[in-house]
């Protein structure tokens, strides 16, 4: 699943982390499961979660083990479809009086 496409202007490294935490909303991910899942050095995903984190888009948990997850206005209302998006065509098409 993909985080609401609202989010999705930022800077790639942020948007994959958005990706990720919403598809595992429920439970999070700890640092290292991003890590491993974006696949960045830990530099680049400390940037970017703390920018994240200042725009309030994720949420941090910290129990017996510190758990990251998606604020609930980044998880989309219902299922993914990617057929949904609009392709550039479309986009295009759709402003370009003909």
């Amino acid at each position: 699943m993909r985080a609401k496409r609202e989010y999705r202007n930022r800077e790639g490294t942020e948007v994959a982390i958005l990706d990720a935490l919403v598809d595992r909303a429920d439970d999070g991910m700890t640092v290292f499961e991003l890590r491993a899942a974006v696949e960045v050095d830990i530099d680049e995903l400390e940037e970017a979660l703390s920018m994240l984190k200042a725009d309030d888009l994720i949420v941090v948990e910290s129990n017996s083990e510190t758990v990251i997850k998606p604020a609930d206005r980044v998880v989309p209302d219902g299922p993914a479809n990617e057929d949904d998006e609009q392709s550039i065509g479309e986009w295009l098409r759709d402003r370009m009086p003909f």
